[in-house]
């Protein structure tokens, strides 16, 4: 009993150090907001930025090394390419609403930054670099898709990136479902239980056979990077992007659909 004051006291010597310090203590982060400020706002999905008036230039010596760092690409757009109801149109594409909310971002993306033959060649190491993303139609079907940058290699003319320097290439979509998933008959590559067993129907159907076996399925996706904006100080640079991939096929199951994803670029060039 005679320790209860003494151990208040202590308390409350804590506390009060700890409100002190609390405030000053808080990292700034996205355009200057703390962490309480931007938590479960949605902003952490955004990517940074250049200042507008940046149109400078950043040099790429061909015999030194390079890394695209800090790259992130933020999704504004994912449209859905749809056949026409009548044969005689041609097929077009349509936006789709994003349901995914805070976390189709791809951030934190690096890789190697070379220059040969006066053409600078991005090629990806890694990163937040694949998001599990949801659209719905106007109609109300729910289009999934991985957007991804898995092993991007693109490239771009010249020895210098400036406000005009659009990287142009290709990477590996991965499939929305990996071997560990599990459907609701306990069909699964890694169970060794990847098709259904039950009455056999009589003859063979392609149908029948992609909706029963389950396999993991990659697919390629092309991408452009357009930098519009350049501080050859800091080495940063930020612009649009653009992205043409497929959906998600349920494992094999039904045809992927053709998507257009565009949104902000952000990244840093630094010396390896």
């Amino acid at each position: 009993m005679r320790f209860r004051p003494l151990v208040a006291a202590v308390l409350a010597l804590c506390l009060i150090f700890v409100t002190a310090c609390g405030g000053d203590a808080k990292a700034r982060t996205r355009a200057g907001l703390t962490y309480d400020e931007i938590l479960n706002t949605g902003l952490a999905n955004d990517c940074f930025t250049v200042d507008e008036s940046a149109r400078g230039a950043i040099s790429l010596e061909p015999e030194a090394s390079y890394q695209f760092t800090n790259v992130c690409m933020h999704p504004s757009s994912v449209q859905v390419l749809v056949e026409p109801v009548n044969k005689r149109q041609a097929p077009r594409f349509v936006d789709g609403k994003i349901l995914t909310r805070y976390t189709s971002s791809l951030d934190e993306v690096f890789g190697d930054l070379t220059v040969t033959d006066d053409q600078v060649t991005f090629v990806e190491k890694g990163g937040m670099d694949f998001q599990l993303i949801t659209v719905i139609m106007p109609g109300g079907e729910e289009v999934p898709f991985v957007f991804s940058s898995k092993d991007l290699v693109a490239t771009a003319p010249g020895e210098t990136i400036t406000t005009s320097t659009d990287f142009e290439g290709s990477y590996t979509v991965p499939s929305y479902r990996t071997s560990n998933f599990l459907d609701p008959k306990g069909r699964g590559l890694t169970t060794g239980y990847d098709s259904a067993v039950g009455l056999v129907p009589v003859g063979t159907s392609e149908e029948l056979e992609r909706e029963n076996v389950k396999r993991y399925l990659e697919s390629e996706g092309a991408l452009s990077l357009s930098i519009t904006r350049v501080d050859g100080e800091t080495g940063e640079f930020s612009g649009l992007f653009t992205a043409l991939q497929k959906s998600d096929t349920d494992m094999g199951s039904k045809e992927p659909l053709e998507l257009k994803i565009t949104g902000e670029l952000y990244g840093r060039v630094d010396k390896a």
